[in-house]
C-alpha cells in the first residue's frame, strides 16, 4: 500500500498534466513556469505533443508584452547592460523575463549557462525571471523553442521580454523575427568594429547603444555615437517611419539606462500609432510557421529509418568525391520518398 502510494506521488510530481502546468503558469507561479519551459524544450515525442497542447492553451493569454532583442559582440557588456536595464524596469513595477541564449558545444550540446550567475542581482529580484537556454547546435545560436518560452512568460504576466543573442551573425536575423524592438550594443571605436559587422545587421536595428560610456571613455563614446549616426543616415531603417539612432550608455554606472527605455517607449508609441505593431506580429507568426515547417521537415528527414542508415556511406562518397552532391541528394530523396 505504502509502496503503491509512493509510486503514485512520484508519477504525479514528475509528469503533471498540461492543465496543471497551464493553471500554474497563469497563476504566475515561477516553479510551474520553469516546468512548462522544460516541457517545451524536451525532445521526447510525448513531451512535444504535450508542449503543443500547452502552447495552444496559453496563446489567448499572450501578446501583451513588449519584446526586445539585444545583441552585440562578445565583451560589449550585454549581461551587465541587461541586468542594469532589467533592474531599472523592475524597480518601476515592470515584470521582466530574460531569455538568455547561451553558446553550446556543437559536439556535446553542453552549455555554459552563465548568464544567471552574471545577472545575480536581477535574478534575485521578485519581478524578474531569467531563463538561460542552451542553443543545442541550433542555427544562429537561438534556441529552437525561444519563441514558445516567450509565450509562456507572457502568459505568466511578464510585460517586458528581453532576448539576448550570442551575437555571432545569423542569430540576429532569427531574433529580429520574434521581437518588436531590436537593439545593438557596441563599444567605442566604430571604425574598427564596423569592419567585422555586416551592413545588414545594422539595418535590423531600431537603436544602437554605445556601452561603457563612462570615465575616460566617455569622450570616445560620444565620438563613436556620432560616427554611427552618420552611417545610419545612409541606411534603410528596420521599421518604416522610425529613425534609428545611436545613443551612449554606461550599464556599470547606470548612466543612460533610463534614456534607452524612453527610446523603446517612443518606438512602441510610433509602431502602435502607425498600425505597424500588429502587422509585424502577424508577419512574425507566419515566419514562425515557415521556420517550424523547416525544422519539422529536417527532423523527419534525418529520423527516417532508411536515411539514418544510408547517410553515413553517402556522406563518405561525397567527402571522397566519388559522387556529386546533387547525385547524393537524389539518392537520399529517393529513399525518403
Amino acid at each position: 500500500m505504502g509502496k503503491h502510494f509512493s509510486r503514485k506521488v512520484k508519477q504525479s510530481s514528475n509528469e503533471p498534466t498540461v492543465n496543471e502546468v497551464y493553471d500554474g503558469i497563469i497563476k504566475r507561479d515561477r516553479a510551474w513556469l520553469a516546468r512548462g519551459i522544460t516541457l517545451i524544450e524536451s525532445k521526447a515525442q510525448r513531451h512535444q505533443e504535450q508542449a503543443q497542447d500547452l502552447i495552444n492553451k496559453v496563446l489567448p493569454k499572450t501578446g501583451a508584452s513588449i519584446r526586445i532583442g539585444i545583441t552585440g559582440v562578445p565583451g560589449v557588456g550585454k549581461s551587465t547592460f541587461i541586468e542594469a536595464f532589467g533592474l531599472y524596469l523592475c524597480e518601476r513595477g515592470h515584470k521582466v523575463a530574460v531569455l538568455a541564449v547561451d553558446p553550446s558545444s556543437s559536439l556535446s550540446g553542453g552549455s555554459i549557462l552563465g548568464d544567471k550567475t552574471r545577472m545575480e542581482q536581477l535574478s534575485r529580484h521578485p519581478n524578474a525571471f531569467i531563463r538561460p537556454s542552451p542553443t543545442a547546435g541550433t542555427l544562429g545560436g537561438v534556441h529552437r523553442k525561444t519563441r514558445e518560452t516567450m509565450y509562456l512568460c507572457e502568459a505568466a504576466g511578464f510585460d517586458t521580454i528581453l532576448i539576448e543573442t550570442v551575437g555571432v551573425g545569423q542569430s540576429e536575423y532569427t531574433v529580429r523575427s520574434m521581437v518588436d524592438f531590436f537593439m545593438l550594443l557596441v563599444l567605442t571605436g566604430a571604425g574598427d568594429e564596423l569592419q567585422g559587422m555586416k551592413k545588414g545587421i545594422m539595418e535590423l536595428t531600431d537603436a544602437i547603444v554605445v556601452n561603457k560610456a563612462d570615465g575616460m571613455n566617455k569622450k570616445q563614446a560620444e565620438k563613436t555615437k556620432a560616427e554611427y549616426n552618420q552611417i545610419l543616415h545612409f541606411l534603410s531603417p528596420s521599421t518604416p517611419g522610425w529613425s534609428t539612432k545611436a545613443y551612449t550608455c554606461s550599464a556599470l554606472k547606470e548612466i543612460g539606462v533610463a534614456e534607452v527605455w524612453d527610446v523603446v517607449k517612443e518606438f512602441e508609441q510610433h509602431v502602435v500609432a502607425t498600425n505597424q505593431f500588429e502587422k509585424r506580429r502577424k508577419q512574425q507568426n507566419l515566419q514562425w510557421l515557415e521556420s517550424s515547417i523547416t525544422d519539422q521537415l529536417l527532423q523527419s528527414f534525418y529520423d527516417h529509418e532508411k536515411i539514418s542508415k544510408e547517410i553515413p556511406s553517402i556522406q563518405l562518397e561525397v567527402e571522397n568525391e566519388k559522387i556529386s552532391v546533387q547525385t547524393a541528394i537524389s539518392k537520399l530523396f529517393q529513399l525518403y520518398r
